[in-house]
């Protein structure tokens, strides 16, 4: 398709025109969905010490089957005394293991006499139950590699493997602004409005699609199909680190974006990619700023934003990984062979398959709202059944990858 960049292409120039934009050092627990800067290196060896997985009696030897108990070992209140062969003490899970004990009989397979244990008919003690020194990491090792995302698991294992350390480095969030722009949009506040207008709703949609990787996101608009208006509006927006447009990026008469985008002083790296929906995109530049021109349809706006803004905005922020995950699922239904342009078909996941829905329009918000997945379809791949397994995006996973 001349004049029209390949997807992969397009991705990979955006982010090759995108690099992190620094490092600020937070308190750990307000690093929830940040993106580390440097790796994470064990400051202890955890577990400390071998400790029980298990409720039951930690035990030396055998005794004939029996052992005599004397002592407990509990949860933060270890038993210090080293067990004599025979000797058992009660032990909780996460216990200390006692000093002599080699194994751990379990609860439910023991029988306690006053002051002694046995082990039911068929069982014995078993150092399974052992969490052995260590065995989840050893001091020195790097627990989580640079660019890593911090979710609640990540911020609970930086908390103990960086014990003592209460804050830590991540990448700088970028400042977004989002343009909405169109003679026919009026402010989503206008009570009423003319047939000939829409509410305009693409600027919060595209808002909160960046939010959990932004610093800051600023709304203007929506602004009006004319130059002035253009270039008053990207004055507004010119200090934050990526700038977004939705609409005006196309070929029509009133499609004004990429002319106000080069007076306003921006290079125009390349417009018009060969996907479907969201031909119309444009990437551009300013100085340090980026600038992400989107179509007007909104789920055009939507599938180009997922694909590029979400990427574009985990890689500034110091991602590893910016791009969503890609699935193979199976199909819940058939699907036609792919046209000219690589395809994002909108569908539900019902049951672990994948069902396309009736409506494909880029205009269809409904459909939209209702969608689980996207389904890529390759440039001219023939036609799938269902049962097939293809490639496919979660939506949820562009918030939270």
């Amino acid at each position: 398709m001349s004049g029209h960049v390949a997807l992969a292409e397009a991705q990979q120039r955006l982010l090759a025109i995108a690099a992190p934009l620094g490092v600020e050092t937070l308190p750990a627990a307000s690093c929830v969905g940040r993106y580390l800067a440097a790796a994470l290196t064990a400051r202890r060896t955890q577990p400390a010490a071998d400790l029980s997985a298990m409720d039951g009696y930690a035990v030396n030897g055998a005794a004939d089957g029996f052992w005599r108990l004397v002592g407990e070992s509990a949860a933060g209140r270890p038993y210090t005394i080293r067990l004599a062969p025979g000797e058992a003490v009660r032990i909780s899970t996460g216990a200390l293991m006692p000093a002599g004990a080699q194994a751990v009989l379990l609860q439910e397979e023991a029988i306690r006499e006053q002051n002694h244990i046995a082990a039911i008919q068929g069982a014995e003690p078993s150092s399974r139950h052992i969490r052995r020194r260590g065995f989840d990491f050893i001091e020195g090792d790097i627990v989580l590699q640079p660019g890593t995302r911090i979710g609640p698991a990540q911020l609970a294992l930086a908390m103990v493997a960086g014990h003592g350390a209460a804050s830590l480095r991540v990448g700088r969030r970028p400042h977004v602004a989002v343009i909405d722009s169109g003679d026919e949009l009026a402010s989503p506040d206008t009570l009423t409005w003319e047939e000939h207008q829409i509410p305009a709703s693409n600027g919060a949609m595209i808002a909160a699609l960046a939010a959990p990787f932004a610093s800051s996101v600023k709304r203007l608009g929506p602004v009006a199909d004319r130059m002035d208006a253009l270039a008053d509006v990207l004055a507004r927006a010119e200090e934050a680190d990526v700038i977004v447009t939705s609409g005006g990026a196309s070929v029509g008469d009133h499609d004004l974006m990429r002319p106000a985008l080069e007076a306003w002083g921006a290079t125009i790296d390349f417009w018009r990619v060969a996907m479907k929906p969201g031909k119309p995109l444009l990437i551009a530049r300013k100085g340090e700023t980026i600038v992400l021109g989107l179509p007007g349809n909104p789920v055009s706006s939507y599938v180009t934003a997922f694909l590029f803004l979400l990427p574009l905005l985990r890689r500034l922020a110091g991602a590893r990984a910016p791009y969503p995950e890609t699935l193979y699922l199976p199909l819940g239904g058939d699907l036609p062979m792919a046209g000219p342009r690589t395809e994002f078909v909108r569908a539900r996941l019902v049951d672990g398959a994948l069902v396309p829905l009736g409506s494909q329009d880029s205009s269809a918000l409904k459909a939209l709202a209702t969608s689980d997945v996207l389904i890529r379809r390759e440039i001219g791949v023939p036609p799938a059944r269902a049962g097939e397994l293809v490639p496919a995006y979660l939506l949820d996973s562009g918030t939270t990858a």
